[in-house]
């Protein structure tokens, strides 16, 4: 039987200190819940303002530094990750349940945020020169930092998007108070334990645990700038709602989906098979991007939902340190209750469900729950073809058209991600064109991000600052420069610069 390591010993880091360890909250393995992966504190709403202070405090000093010396920090900060990479990988699954291939290739994905943020440095937009109206003028536009950064993550990628909005800020001159779910409070403290090594001044990232009152405390400061979230709609509209009071924030939010593989009648058969499959399961339905709906063209929906219900029973859902599961368990007991309650509520409301592996029993007293599908036709009062589930739960709903199909991809409150299953460029241009989302793919699945594109979406889903490379946009503001080489002053716009009536 495999021996688990010693618990993480949890603390707080404000202003290049670490806390005296406190045992307010356990973190527990999903997979077994008599396994304790660590104890953490929960941060007092003083320790909240400590940590904003200590990141004014050292607001100064980092945005006067070079910015390739700031992105110099991230190259050694990449090299800890390469080092590091099997035991981060190996922690992530212990504590959010995610099958460790999954988690190993999330480590990959953050070093590559960490990568394209080292290589900016020296290459990213910066700013630009721009043309004047007055020859003897030279305008330019300069980026510069907001100040404080709140980053507030989910669970689910808790290596990944932390560095998504940390590697940005923290290049441009921003500092950070950094906030995980208190679902995976392991993994972000290995994170900022790496940041100290890679030589990040004191200050410049702060770290603060605990569950919604810690959030709240965090966004309620006025100190902080701006905040960078991902998670729930209900969260974000709550961050929101308590920064409109507060005029120079800035909220970048990217909060779930309610998302869609459209399944056309040229596509191909096994590869429309595998995409949903993997939309729909893969971090057992976990992702803010998985699809919950596979909309399949009336001719093919006979012989899809058997194929995908036949495929869907083969997957192995079990320890996520075993390598060949193919998913984890989901990641506490609240959200296998909730998935089960919206199962009960498809049948409900019409569903003819092709399978129900519900709960796993895998010998552990875990939170495993197998895959759960579904034939609905669309319509308007369903809620589990408008609610987002978060969870292995899919509905397959047949189109007749193209038109059809957008229709009923368009019909929610959400707009993340979507994908297209077919041979047809028209087709892709007509769907690319007419369906609302921020992440789109052809013939694959609708998960997947690559860090040098935006990740965000319209809608419920964001607020128009998606991550990634693209949340430069959010963490800072463009001011414009103008220098005049000439003698005398001349305006733009004909305007006279004459004086008391003078000549100009």
């Amino acid at each position: 039987m495999r021996q688990p390591p010693l618990p993480v010993t949890g603390r707080l880091f404000v202003a290049g200190e670490w806390s005296r360890p406190r045992d307010d909250f356990a973190d527990r393995n999903p997979a077994d819940l008599d396994e304790v992966v660590g104890t953490f504190p929960h941060a007092t709403p003083d320790e909240v303002a400590a940590a904003v202070a200590a990141a004014r405090a050292a607001f100064p000093a980092w945005r006067r530094t070079s910015r390739i010396l700031r992105a110099e920090c991230f190259d050694r900060l990449a090299q800890l990750i390469k080092r590091d990479t099997d035991a981060l990988a190996t922690l992530m699954a212990r504590e959010c349940g995610k099958n460790l291939t999954e988690c190993r290739a999330e480590v990959v994905e953050g070093l590559h945020m960490v990568q394209y943020v080292f290589g900016a440095g020296r290459q990213g937009d910066y700013g630009a020169v721009i043309a004047s109206e007055i020859a003897e003028k030279d305008a330019f536009t300069r980026r510069k930092p907001w100040g404080v950064v709140a980053v507030v993550t989910p669970w689910n990628f808790p290596f990944a998007v932390p560095l998504w909005m940390l590697g940005p800020s923290l290049l441009e001159g921003n500092t950070c108070v950094f906030k995980p779910s208190e679902e995976t409070p392991a993994i972000a403290q290995r994170l900022v334990e790496l940041f100290v090594e890679a030589g990040f001044p004191a200050g410049t990232v702060n770290l603060v645990q605990g569950s919604g009152p810690v959030g709240e405390a965090l966004v309620k400061d006025p100190g902080v700038n701006v905040v960078c979230f991902t998670g729930s709609y209900a969260v974000g509209k709550r961050i929101q709602e308590l920064s409109a009071a507060l005029p120079e924030r800035t909220v970048a939010a990217e909060m779930g989906g309610k998302n869609a593989v459209i399944v056309c009648d040229d596509a191909r058969f096994d590869l429309a098979v595998s995409a949903g499959i993997l939309s729909a399961f893969k971090t057992t339905g976990q992702r803010c991007v998985s699809a919950s709906r596979i909309i399949v063209h009336e001719s093919l929906i006979d012989r899809y939902a058997q194929a995908f219900a036949e495929t869907a029973k083969r997957l192995r859902f079990g320890d996520p340190l075993d390598a060949s599961n193919f998913a984890g368990p989901m990641v506490n007991r609240r959200g296998v209750e909730k998935v089960l309650e919206y199962n009960a509520l498809a049948k409900k409301e019409g569903a003819a469900v092709l399978l129900d592996a519900g709960e796993l029993r895998t010998g552990a007293r875990g939170c495993f729950l197998g895959p759960f599908a579904y034939r609905m036709d669309a319509g308007p009062t369903a809620r589990v073809l408008h609610e987002e589930v978060f969870g292995p739960h899919v509905a397959l709903v047949p189109f007749r058209t193209d038109e059809e199909a957008a229709r009923i991809y368009n019909d929610t409150e959400y707009g993340l991600s979507m994908a297209v299953i077919t041979e047809s460029y028209r087709r892709m241009r007509f769907f690319r064109d007419e369906c609302e989302y921020g992440m789109g793919y052809v013939n694959l699945p609708s998960i997947g991000a690559e860090v040098h594109l935006p990740f965000g979406g319209v809608k419920k889903s964001g607020n128009g600052h998606p991550s990634a490379a693209a949340l430069v946009d959010a963490v800072t503001h463009k001011t414009a420069w103008t220098v005049n080489h000439g003698t005398d002053i001349k305006m733009a716009q004909g305007l006279t610069t004459a004086i008391d009536g003078g000549p100009a």
